[in-house]
């Protein structure tokens, strides 16, 4: 497989309006309240179809910029079609690139889709070999490429963090930073215009599995009642 760092027609016809490209998006996309699973290494997987060759490459992606780049890197611009999907989060965008409609992108996301992983992107290349499969011969093989792909990925848990902040005291401010850096929290930093005499925010950045742990121990070696804020 040729690879191409060159921007393509298949890279522009990720951001345009083309009817082949099917694009959903939450209205809320936060990343930074969960943890995820993803592809922790670019893979690939060729196998052949009724003599056409399907190419599957899936790798892990952030943002619709890092697809862009992606897409770049693995297409063939001498392929018959480069067919993709990816997902990041609660958005995500197919291409069909030339195939019926729904026999190609639809697949692939799909595969992606029930393979649990997330900010994940799947390119299929095919290189025709001159025998037709018909709408449910290409679904198939889109999909079963694309899940066979993934199935044989290595994966990694990515755990976010969620912003936290809290108004303490200036004598509480030992305790409060020494539980802090039990809890590994990051991006520490500290207000001094609260409104409140005597009285500083505190903010930072958890694991979102400890956020809650973190509060507590707060709550207990300060003995005080304190006032929080979640993002």
């Amino acid at each position: 497989m040729q690879v191409s760092n060159l921007i393509s027609p298949y890279l522009r016809s990720m951001v345009s309006t083309s009817s082949r490209t099917t694009v959903a998006a939450a209205t809320s996309n936060r990343s930074g309240s969960g943890a995820f699973t993803t592809i922790a290494e670019r893979v690939s997987l060729e196998r052949d179809i009724k003599k056409s060759k399907f190419i599957a490459v899936a790798g892990h992606i952030s943002d619709e910029r890092s697809a862009q780049s992606f897409l770049s890197e693995v297409q063939d611009p001498r392929a018959t079609h480069n067919c993709w999907a990816y997902k990041v989060g609660n958005q995500y965008r197919s291409n069909d690139d030339g195939e019926p409609s729904g026999t190609a992108g639809k697949p692939i996301y799909s595969a992606i889709e029930n393979s649990g992983l997330d900010r994940v992107m799947v390119v299929v290349i095919r290189h025709f070999g001159g025998i037709k499969l018909g709408t449910g011969g290409l679904v198939r093989a889109y999909g079963g490429v694309a899940n066979e792909c993934l199935k044989s990925a290595p994966t990694r848990l990515i755990k976010s963090q969620v912003p936290m902040g809290v108004e303490v005291t200036y004598d509480l401010l030992g305790i409060v930073y020494h539980q802090l850096q039990s809890f590994n929290a990051e991006e520490i930093k500290q207000d001094y215009d609260t409104g409140k005499d005597g009285v500083t925010m505190v903010s930072f950045k958890v694991s979102f599995d400890q956020a809650d742990a973190l509060e507590e121990a707060l709550k207990t070696n300060c003995s005080r009642n304190l006032v929080f804020y979640k993002h």
